[in-house]
């Protein structure tokens, strides 16, 4: 039996209690721009009516022995995995996916939700001395209502990573993903949750525009905001957020560096670049970005890239399951790709291969002698882009991985990993990879950006998870009342 009942879609919306759709959209196939059905979309109004309902459906679920919560959340995870096929057809023709990414996406999403249900489970406070011989208690609690704003490159597992862990704790949540990505970020985790016995007052899903993520922000029902998304947008919702002193957790983007020293394999540093910058079609906030490469072995090392480059199948995963690179995510992000791809041209930078489009589907792009001040160097591409820029030496490579406003992921190529230890001592990053390329993730792993590219919150580990999504109490018990001199 699938997941997902197609001809209900258009009806609902999951307001904390199934809704009658008041308004809906179009679900769009970036790669045929096919209309594949119509889905339930949200207001300010819905928002509200929600937010009443999950209040008291956190306290209730809050309540609940925590290995109800927990089988909940396992039973949502096997629902997943079960549903492999349907549900990647969906990532695929909503967002542009290969099936391979599909695939990892849904797995990696399944594994998020059996981690939170060990976290369901793990100890919630310390015990410490007291002077007074009394019962001295640290312990976490649920923060109350937690609102998730999710994006459209990963929407399922990026709206999950906060979602899972923030029920397993005893929260409700209120999720708004991305409008070009709503069953992928929306639906599915609705009914993968509400079929596993999830109660509906505990979960709402609201697809909308920027105003409806605005009006979650701003809502004084909702204590905690986890946002993914484009720097400028995080700032605008750190300073929203810091009116009304709630606490934000910011996975913003990247301008991460892979950087290839002169010892490396070629031919397996060209194949981690690759990976690296093409991958989703290079709309991966952790994509390698940039590609410092040591002058010695830079016109080797460019080769190799763009021999891979030329190579990889473009096209519509659904009709073609072996093809390497899908569609960008719309016309918009397509002319931005492009339009920093002419600039850095036009700056004097090299196209070797890629630099044109069809439709949606943009060529894989290596440029080389790209520099500093170029737009290719300077901004977050968000497209498959590859652009490569020589050093000198060591201390050259530490300075152009450094010179960058953002702090999200870098990778160091080397023969010796004593070299890699060495430079990931002296750069600035959340996520630092020797040996590998910066698209690097796992549910275990405490994940988050520095600078530009987030606010040093971490997901991932349970211990940061629980200090996410609960707050710290501090609670004392004697037997008898204190007595006081006066």
């Amino acid at each position: 039996m699938p997941l997902l009942d197609p001809g209900r879609m258009p009806q609902v919306l999951y307001a904390g209690a199934a809704q009658p759709a008041t308004s809906t959209a179009d679900i769009t196939e970036p790669a045929t721009g096919a209309v594949l059905g119509r889905i339930a979309t949200a207001s300010a109004g819905d928002l509200s009516a929600a937010v009443a309902r999950l209040i008291p459906g956190q306290r209730a679920w809050a309540a609940r022995p925590a290995f109800d919560r927990a089988a909940v959340l396992h039973e949502a995870g096997r629902l997943i995995e079960t549903n492999l096929p349907e549900l990647a057809g969906w990532l695929v023709r909503e967002g542009g996916a290969t099936v391979g990414k599909a695939m990892f996406e849904l797995t990696i999403s399944a594994q998020a939700l059996h981690a939170a249900a060990g976290l369901a489970l793990e100890p919630t406070g310390e015990t410490y001395p007291s002077p007074r011989g009394r019962l001295s208690i640290s312990r976490r609690i649920p923060a109350g209502l937690v609102g998730v704003i999710a994006p459209f490159n990963s929407p399922l597992y990026l709206a999950l990573r906060s979602i899972a862990p923030a029920l397993a704790v005893g929260n409700s949540v209120v999720v708004k993903p991305d409008p070009r990505t709503a069953v992928s970020g929306g639906t599915i985790i609705a009914e993968a949750l509400f079929q596993a016995g999830l109660p509906q007052d505990v979960l709402a899903v609201l697809p909308g525009d920027g105003a409806l993520g605005a009006a979650i922000v701003d809502h004084p029902d909702v204590p905690i905001i986890a946002f993914t998304g484009s720097t400028a947008a995080g700032r605008s919702i750190a300073v929203q957020a810091a009116k009304h002193l709630k606490r934000v957790h910011l996975e913003l983007g990247g301008n991460s560096a892979l950087v290839v020293l002169d010892d490396a394999d070629l031919d397996a540093a060209a194949g981690a670049g690759a990976w690296g910058s093409f991958m989703h079609a290079g709309q991966i906030c952790m994509s390698s970005s940039r590609h410092l490469v040591h002058e010695s072995i830079a016109d080797e090392y460019v080769a190799r890239l763009a021999a891979r480059a030329s190579a990889l199948r473009i096209g519509n995963a659904a009709l073609d399951p072996s093809v390497a690179i899908g569609p960008i995510i719309d016309v918009r992000q397509r002319d931005s790709v492009h339009k920093i791809v002419t600039d850095t041209q036009a700056a004097g930078a090299t196209v070797v291969t890629g630099g044109t489009y069809d439709g949606l589907f943009y060529s894989p792009t290596v440029l080389s002698g790209v520099r500093p001040g170029m737009s290719a160097y300077d901004l977050e591409i968000f497209g498959p882009v590859a652009p490569v820029t020589t050093f000198a030496d060591v201390d050259e490579a530490v300075e152009l991985t450094n010179g960058t406003e953002y702090g999200l992921s870098a990778g160091v190529l080397t023969g010796d990993v004593g070299r890699g230890l060495a430079f990931a001592d002296r750069i600035v990053s959340g996520n630092v990879h020797v040996n590998d390329q910066t698209l690097v993730d796992d549910v275990l792993q405490p994940f988050g950006g520095v600078r530009a590219s987030g606010n040093g919150s971490r997901v991932g580990s349970s211990r940061y998870n629980a200090e996410a999504f609960t707050e710290q109490q501090w609670l004392t018990s004697q037997p008898e009342i204190a007595r006081y001199p006066f």
